[in-house]
């Protein structure tokens, strides 16, 4: 068990998100936000957004993915016509649950043909979402012929590191840079992750 209360959980994303939503995310000017309907999840898109429209005075658009409804957010997506759609799916939902929505949410967003970076959040990545998503022909067609992205962390030099995905045999990926975090905020990811505290902090 982390020894992270669930308010220190809601604390390490916003504090992720701010990281995203400026370092990541900073340099769009439209940007979609897709995530699951869960507190965890709403947090880390809330201060991401947040940071990405102070940061590049841009325009975003969060939407939630719920059983039933991802051709409809799939279509809002479309008219919101971004240069990026960034999908948070994580936070305290069932896992098995959240890459079923996850996939559900590409399959529709690669049937509607959306021409944006795709960005994934490190938790689905890490939890085997995007191969779960790989197994279904029409998103790994549309994916080998997208820029698509993830950011994860570097537990032990304390960096948030952002990665464009290629596909070969399996996703594989290309480090195309590191974002520094503050101690507060690898420590928490530390004892969050992997129930480990810094003695650095």
């Amino acid at each position: 068990m982390a020894k992270t209360t669930f308010a220190e959980e809601v604390y390490l994303r916003a504090l992720t998100g701010k990281v995203v939503g400026e370092s990541i995310l900073g340099g769009y000017n439209k940007v979609a936000f897709v995530s699951v309907k869960n507190t965890i999840c709403s947090s880390i898109s809330a201060a991401a957004e947040a940071a990405f429209v102070m940061t590049s005075k841009g325009r975003a658009v969060h939407l939630i993915v719920e059983g039933g409804n991802a051709e409809q957010v799939a279509t809002a997506v479309k008219e919101f016509d971004p240069e990026a759609v960034i999908l948070m799916f994580g936070g305290e939902s069932p896992i098995e649950e959240t890459k079923k929505l996850f996939v559900e949410a590409l399959k529709a967003i690669a049937a509607a043909e959306i021409d944006a970076d795709l960005i994934l959040h490190v938790r689905i990545f890490a939890a085997g979402g995007l191969d779960e998503a790989l197994k279904v022909p029409e998103i790994e067609e549309y994916l080998a012929q997208s820029d698509v992205y993830v950011y994860t962390v570097d537990l032990d030099k304390g960096f948030v590191v952002y990665n464009s995905i290629y596909f070969d045999e399996r996703p594989q990926l290309d480090r195309l840079g590191e974002i520094p975090v503050t101690a507060e905020h690898a420590d928490l990811l530390n004892r969050s992750l992997r129930d480990k505290t810094l003695a650095w902090t």
